[in-house]
């Protein structure tokens, strides 16, 4: 099983994963926090540079319900040396949804089908998805899932809530197993994985899986993985050093303690 750090607006910019690599260093690959620019502006373009990210495998993630816009961006990104970028079907905000984005895109399978047949024809790079089931009902999942079949997508990460759900309920697993028997492509899990329990039960019930995308559950535990993995617990002194190098590192990037202190709250 492999473990991937979500793209987590605020949260997860280079500096965490920076600090997330040399202390702890057992995510397979970190999504950014999404690109929802025609033009990449000054805070996005440093959260991924490539000399911000050595030593890691880091994926981009972009926001938009335009392939215009996405075939652009990829194109940008590919000649930054990246190989694979990261299509955004489910952010639940309303303010992005409102515009067709994120989840938003989810509504008209029809309008998905047409914007990703042109993006799979034109991108230069491999294009994973992150995804939600849908808007408001999960039986909206069957059509979905059938416009992703017909693509050569490099990975499908699922997140099985509808956008209606934000991030209350319990995450379906039935949507993720009909992914997992239909789909050619690799299949991945996001949603309420906080403990090695819930990691236990994902990856028992759904055999197959690529990997399990932690966000909230490793944000509030930065040991968790190593847990997962080895049994073992989170040694303080490594937590301390943790926590001290993004404070110090805030500091520095935010011009000023005060900015950085809110950034840590």
């Amino acid at each position: 099983m492999k473990f991937y750090l979500a793209p987590m607006e605020g949260l997860t910019g280079f500096v965490f994963r920076n600090a997330y690599q040399k202390h702890f260093g057992n995510i397979d690959t970190y999504f950014t926090p999404f690109i929802n620019n025609k033009k990449m502006n000054y805070k996005e373009i440093k959260d991924i540079l490539p000399e911000h990210n050595e030593g890691m495998q880091v994926i981009p993630q972009i926001l938009t319900s335009s392939a215009q816009e996405f075939v652009k961006m990829a194109k940008e990104l590919a000649q930054m040396g990246y190989t694979q970028v990261n299509l955004n079907c489910g952010c639940p905000s309303a303010t992005v949804t409102t515009k067709h984005k994120g989840s938003g895109v989810l509504e008209n399978p029809k309008q998905l089908d047409e914007m990703l047949a042109e993006i799979f024809e034109k991108c230069p790079i491999q294009v994973s998805i992150k995804t939600r089931i849908g808007m408001e009902q999960d039986w909206e999942w069957e059509d979905i899932l059938e416009v992703y079949s017909h693509y050569q997508i490099a990975e499908l990460i699922i997140h099985p809530r509808v956008r209606q759900d934000f991030y209350k309920n319990t995450p379906r697993l039935e949507p993720v197993k009909a992914s997992l028997d239909k789909l050619q492509c690799p299949v991945s899990y996001n949603g309420d994985l906080f403990c090695v329990g819930d990691v236990k039960r994902v990856s028992e019930q759904l055999p197959g899986l690529q990997a399990c995308m932690l966000g909230r559950g490793l944000i509030a535990d930065p040991g968790l993985v190593l847990t997962i993995r080895n049994g073992a617990n989170i040694n303080k002194d490594t937590l301390r050093a943790f926590h001290d190098e993004i404070l110090e590192e805030y500091s520095r990037v935010l011009s000023g303690e005060k900015n950085a202190m809110y950034r840590m709250k």
